[in-house]
């Protein structure tokens, strides 16, 4: 889980970002090219029209005056041993991503809209069978050497070839990389009307080729500081105690509008502590700067020491726009035991979540009702019809009955832990899946195996919330079990294992406002046995994989809506996982020893990007113990 996303994060793949629809391309600020109907523009957006003309001097939500100087210290469970994020061996640092750029970059207060940052602009024809970036001439790696289209196409040909094997399954349906000259490269595809492949293209990270061509051997990891053209560069570090990041004091892109009043601290520090209870200690304790607090328990109980009491520690509440993060128990589907969908009807039933968030998250969570949770047009709210109906009706009677009426609804209790009528049901169901009781009690299959459920973790934190729900598992029969591996283990047993070695695991899936090519990572039958993929669960599903093309391809806003629409139903409806919850707000903490925009972007906290250090804070701070 969290070296997935790591990953993503780091090689530029924003999952769920893309660029100028057809639909949209009158909303862009753009110039037709001599080409007709080819557009070429600073930056592009799904969602409507492109908040920041061409030639705008900063984003809005950064301090432009921001001072340089300081430093950011974090905490991280991460204990790297290599420093190449790109394959699949070895566990790289947390914030390797600062070191390397993609030819465009996102904007913090924009839904699915980038702009230019190694490419000073993007061009692609209505029909998106092609994307063109022409390179900024000024752009230079950290020794000083341009960036050239020699080193992008070598990046994704690298990556296709010799990178994880999630860049083959992105990237598939690009043909051919182009050097047209003036510092012009070109994707061809192999398929028109996939609105978002010029925006994936936009996302390479772009590698030096001469330096890796060096006597290093890409697929090999280690420790060797890798040169990259980011804004910073890989500074002290020991494996298994903290890294550092230095900010590069020439760097060639500090004056570009996405990057005036960002990247403001000296140096960014992650020390590592894979104790999460460690990592709130060492805050406390002021040995750690800033922190993000995802444990409920923790916010409302471990925030009252003297600092918070006297000022020198803020505590926020910050609730950002755009869908939410839906978390959710994932079963390994590949494993007979889960196939039947009464049985995972009946695991759904036995998490009782009013109970868990009013005793264990104080009140603090939410129940997601579908994987486009927030998402206006894309969650649904009503049985289906019209065009997402007409979606639907090729798999009538190959999906549950419930797609075709009124949209998921999670079970409910009443918070008093006694969940008799529901754990009733649930028992019921069971029987109809096949399931009966052995001699010791513990449920059977007809083969006489028992239900056995081990729940795989990293984090310890993670038992309070599952106890529970083996001790309602345990009423029905179900034989379950709660284990904590390092990271790396739980790294190697659920993303690294041809044989994906869980039972159940807690996952995650961010979703933008424009679903696209990443639902096929998520949910696709060809991403299923894939390792390192997200669709962790092994989701297979004929009718999942033709509504993503539909998204995939769709033609205008109604269309792509109506068919995320349609997928969630037959996700929620199949039982694919135990939807868990989500959080309506971000909490954070930090010593107040910074400056910060207000307000923050509205698609993110924005830390350590666009926050900078005070000095005059600092100096009156004192003593932190």
């Amino acid at each position: 889980m969290a070296i997935t996303r790591r990953r993503f994060g780091a090689l530029g793949l924003g999952v769920g970002l893309a660029t100028a629809a057809p639909w949209r391309l009158g909303a862009q600020s753009g110039a037709a090219s001599a080409a007709e109907g080819v557009i070429r523009t600073h930056g592009g957006s799904l969602v409507g029209k492109l908040k920041y003309p061409e030639g705008f001097a900063h984003f809005d939500y950064v301090n432009p005056d921001a001072p340089k100087g300081g430093v950011a210290r974090q905490a991280t469970a991460s204990a790297f041993d290599s420093f190449n994020p790109f394959i699949v061996r070895g566990d790289p640092p947390t914030g390797i991503g600062v070191v390397f750029e993609s030819l465009m970059t996102p904007s913090l207060d924009e839904g699915s809209t980038h702009y230019g940052l190694l490419a000073e602009w993007e061009e692609h024809p209505a029909d998106d069978a092609w994307v063109s970036f022409r390179l900024r001439e000024e752009a230079r790696w950290h020794d000083g050497r341009p960036i050239t289209v020699d080193d992008v196409i070598w990046s994704f040909e690298t990556l296709v070839a010799r990178g994880a094997p999630l860049y083959r399954f992105y990237y598939k349906n690009v043909v051919s990389a182009r050097d047209l000259g003036d510092r012009v490269v070109r994707f061809d595809f192999d398929q028109t009307g996939n609105r978002e492949l010029p925006h994936i293209m936009g996302q390479l990270t772009v590698l030096p080729k001469h330096w890796w061509e060096d006597g290093r051997d890409f697929e090999a990891g280690g420790l060797e500081p890798p040169l990259g053209s980011g804004p910073y560069r890989v500074g002290a570090f020991e494996s298994g105690r903290f890294v550092e990041y230095e900010r590069v004091p020439d760097y060639w892109g500090a004056g570009l509008p996405v990057n005036v009043g960002a990247n403001n601290f000296d140096r960014l520090r992650y020390e590592i502590f894979l104790d999460a209870s460690a990592q709130l200690d060492a805050f406390r304790a002021g040995q750690i700067d800033y922190r993000e607090e995802f444990s409920a328990q923790n916010w409302a109980e471990r925030y009252d020491f003297a600092a918070v009491r006297d000022g020198r520690v803020k505590r926020d509440e910050v609730t950002l726009d755009g869908l939410k993060r839906v978390q959710f128990f994932a079963m390994n589907l590949r494993r007979p035991k889960f196939q039947h969908i009464d049985t995972r009807r009946a695991l759904s039933i036995a998490f009782d979540f009013e109970w868990t968030n009013k005793t264990i998250y104080f009140d603090q969570y939410a129940r997601p009702s579908s994987y486009f949770q927030g998402g206006d047009d894309l969650q649904p709210s009503a049985p289906p019809e019209g065009l997402e109906l007409a979606m639907l009706e090729p798999f009538r009677g190959q999906v549950p009955d419930e797609v075709f009426g009124a949209p998921y609804a999670p079970p409910q209790t009443d918070g008093s832990g006694r969940n008799r009528r529901g754990l009733r049901d649930a028992a019921r169901l069971l029987e109809s899946a096949g399931w009966r009781p052995g001699p010791d009690g513990v449920l059977q299959d007809a083969q006489g195996r028992p239900f056995e459920i081990e729940f795989l973790s990293a984090q310890d934190t993670q038992g309070r919330v599952i106890g529970p729900y083996i001790d309602n598992l345990a009423t029905l029969g179900i034989r379950a079990t709660f284990r904590v591996v390092d990271g790396p283990q739980y790294v190697r047993r659920v993303s690294q294992d041809p044989d994906f070695d869980f039972d159940m695991i807690i996952f995650g899936v961010n979703n933008s406002e424009s679903p696209g090519n990443e639902q096929r990572e998520y949910w696709g039958s060809e991403a299923a046995d894939r390792m390192g993929s997200r669709n962790v669960s092994g989701v297979k599903d004929p009718a999942v994989d033709a509504l993503i093309e539909r998204i995939v391809f769709a033609e205008d806003r109604e269309t792509l809506a109506a068919a995320s629409r349609a997928l969630d139903r037959v996700l929620t409806h199949s039982r694919y996982s135990v939807l868990q919850l989500y959080t309506p707000f971000e909490r954070l903490a930090w010593w107040d020893v910074f400056g910060r925009p207000e307000p923050l972007p509205s698609r993110s906290l924005g830390f350590p990007a666009v926050w900078w250090w005070d000095a005059a804070k600092a100096a009156a701070m004192g003593s932190r113990s």
